[in-house]
């Protein structure tokens, strides 16, 4: 049985290219310490600085902006914990109620520590309103954190605007564009963020690597303490294999935005159209236009999510109920409920993602056997 994977916003799969940029460094000659001054040492920093400078270009920021660090999670507690911890865990943050745990659950920690915080919520279609965020920011307003894609339903969110709107009321601006880069434009002077974190696995680099970009000039306090290395963000040995795989696959992901723009985006949309017209009652979750182009959350009312994951991933596909990073939770997506979708079909909710290596014929077989598996769990459920 071929299997189909359709589950792209979990992570993707790393393309041949990068994984040859990788293997040099992996091998005798290439395991050099870029911090030692011998030839070993030489030839592996300059590939850490031509990996940073690559990145650093499909950003639009300049290479000292610019740190590799462990994973998305990272990078967005070091925007969120570095910048206040520099300001004496003093101050107001202002974030969104439908952002990924590594903000969340950052911003939760904010609080142990005396930080003010407010989370504005969403409308039914999962964006955050930019006189929401306005009408949040106060004088001692610190930082704002948007996340540019949500990673569940797909929502794109008005960074460049909020982005705006703090930096008039004196505050900082991060976004958690993990979701987002390699799918839509990603550029760090356009949004007018100070902080913006990326993982690798979102597109078709290695897990295990992020990036962390701060704004030249943005104060932030360490969050770990060592010998200095990466701007002193991630302090330790670099894992120079990782970063220079992780700058091919950000020069490739840049180069499949258009991809996503025009094949991804048309194969995600006759899905659709073809899940409304096979199976009665199905419902679209989150926004239809201003929606990441690989992604499709959609609830079977009836129909309990992890029993169609179950039997999708008997028949060889790979599906998911919403975010990785929640695998095994019983209670209905977070995210979902923020919006407003009723209990029931928030657990009958699944998010299909689609990469630019997504195939028809792929999506055919979905389509052949999802409806009638809807079908059969809603006699058994009634039953």
């Amino acid at each position: 049985m071929n299997r189909i994977y359709l589950d792209n916003n979990a992570t993707t799969a790393v393309t041949p290219d990068v994984l040859e940029a990788m293997l040099p460094f992996l091998r005798e000659g290439g395991h050099g310490n870029p911090s030692s001054v011998h030839s070993f040492g030489r030839e592996v920093k300059k590939a850490l600085v031509e990996a940073r400078e690559s990145a650093a270009k499909a950003l639009g920021a300049e290479p000292e902006e610019v740190s590799f660090t462990a994973n998305g999670t990272q990078s967005d507690n070091l925007a969120l914990l570095g910048h206040f911890a520099a300001r004496a865990w003093r101050g107001h943050l202002v974030t969104a109620a439908i952002e990924h745990p590594a903000v969340l659950r950052a911003a939760d920690e904010l609080e142990r520590r005396g930080v003010a915080v407010t989370r504005v919520g969403v409308d039914r279609s999962g964006v955050v309103d930019p006189d929401r965020m306005r009408a949040s920011l106060r004088p001692d307003t610190s930082l704002v954190s948007l996340m540019l894609a949500n990673n569940e339903v797909g929502t794109l969110q008005p960074v460049p605007e909020v982005a705006r709107l703090a930096h008039e009321a004196g505050a900082a601006m991060h976004t958690d564009a993990v979701q987002a880069f390699g799918k839509v434009p990603v550029d760090v002077r356009e949004l007018g963020v100070d902080y913006l974190a990326l993982s690798a696995h979102k597109f078709h680099g290695p897990k295990g690597v992020g990036l962390f970009y701060a704004r030249r000039g943005s104060k932030l306090g360490p969050l770990a303490w060592g010998a200095g290395q990466e701007h002193g963000h991630h302090p330790g040995t670099e894992n120079v294999a990782f970063a220079a795989g992780m700058a091919v696959a950000m020069r490739r992901a840049t180069a499949a935005v258009p991809v996503y723009a025009g094949r991804v985006r048309a194969l995600r949309d006759r899905l659709w159209s073809e899940l409304e017209r096979l199976v009665p009652g199905v419902v679209r979750n989150g926004d239809p236009a201003r929606v990441l182009p690989n992604t499709l959350n959609c609830a079977f009312p009836g129909v309990e999510g992890d029993q169609l994951l179950m039997n999708l991933d008997l028949a060889g596909i790979a599906i998911s109920t919403g975010s990785a990073c929640h695998s095994g939770a019983i209670e209905p997506s977070a995210v979902l409920v923020a919006m407003g979708v009723p209990a029931d079909a928030a657990r009958g909710a699944l998010r299909i993602s689609l990469s630019d290596e997504t195939r028809d014929e792929e999506l055919a077989r979905l389509l052949e056997v999802l409806p009638a598996m809807v079908e059969r769990l809603r006699r058994l459920a009634v039953a």
